[in-house]
């Protein structure tokens, strides 16, 4: 099983990607995930992204298969799997507030957090960035997220590889 770092940050998590590359220790093979941010130009790599976006430089010693996105943002994940989300939220969830888009990864992260806010509105514990954010990607059905965002898919075939 990967062991799951949560980096605090995106500088602080590029950073200790970075560290971690740089230790060269052969039983661990680090691997990035972070939001985009914003759209991904087509045939533009993570790294070209990234690199793009935020200035990052890829790592002395990164593969091209250590880097991942959540495209836009990891909220977008949750979208795929609206079920979890009932359970999750109760009785009170407004399923119908979040619309049915064909290329969830193509939907803004400013979209995606507004239907969250509108769909949790009436709930004990509406939506909010943080701990929920994390105990929601934990019960994700990542079978749905595969089949709607090309970028977790990419993650999840490079994670079965190890």
């Amino acid at each position: 099983m990967p062991k799951i770092v949560q980096g605090g940050g995106r500088q602080q998590t590029f950073k200790s990607f970075a560290i971690a590359i740089a230790a060269g220790d052969p039983s661990i093979v680090p691997i990035l995930l972070v939001d985009s941010e914003g759209p991904v130009n087509t045939g533009q790599s993570t790294w070209q992204h990234l690199q793009v976006r935020e200035g990052w430089e890829r790592p002395r010693g990164a593969g091209d298969d250590q880097a991942f996105l959540m495209v836009q943002i990891m909220e977008t994940w949750f979208l795929a799997d609206r079920n979890s989300l009932q359970r999750y939220f109760g009785a009170q969830f407004r399923k119908n507030a979040l619309r049915q888009w064909p290329q969830l990864e193509e939907v803004p992260a400013e979209t995606v957090l507004s239907a969250l806010k509108q769909a949790t509105a009436n709930c004990k514990k509406p939506y909010a960035k943080g701990k929920v954010s994390f105990e929601l990607l934990a019960r994700v059905d990542p079978a749905l997220v595969e089949a709607a965002c090309p970028q977790a898919e990419a993650l999840l075939n490079r994670l079965r590889t190890h």
